[in-house]
């Protein structure tokens, strides 16, 4: 389950209250949550009542692979939490090898075939058998 910090919205028309929640990235954005974070009140005038957060929730949720949404990473960035850093994949520098098939002992391409020296069965000599093992 892949789990996303995010804000739902609460609140009258024109005056907006939002919730830091941790969901699963599936539901929509004001439907089920596994755990509220805590709140972000933009309309009110002081910056300190503003923003409340439970720190040590929202670093457990990070650590375990939550990823926060934008908007939700301003508000974490905003009240002093620590992001971890996104891990940036690094490519290799290089062509790909072509798979070449192993050989098959005991049979030879024909490029082998062709480099071999031919032999003149008639040059060799044949051997006879020894007078003993003869049939009479």
């Amino acid at each position: 389950m892949a789990v996303r910090l995010r804000l739902k919205r609460f609140g009258r028309l024109n005056h907006p209250t939002y919730r830091l929640c941790a969901t699963d990235a599936r539901s929509p954005r004001d439907g089920r949550v596994i755990e509220t974070l805590g709140y972000y009140l933009p309309k009110t005038r002081r910056e300190d009542d503003q923003l409340k957060l439970n720190a040590e929730r929202v670093s457990y949720w990070l650590s375990v692979g939550a990823q926060p949404s934008e908007t939700a990473r301003s508000l974490i960035k905003r009240s002093g939490i620590e992001l971890p850093e996104r891990k940036r994949r690094v490519r290799k520098k290089g062509k790909a090898k072509a798979f070449v098939p192993p050989r098959k002992k005991g049979k030879k391409s024909v490029a082998d075939k062709a480099a071999e020296p031919v032999a003149d069965k008639a040059a060799e000599p044949v051997a006879d058998k020894p007078e003993d093992q003869q049939e009479t």
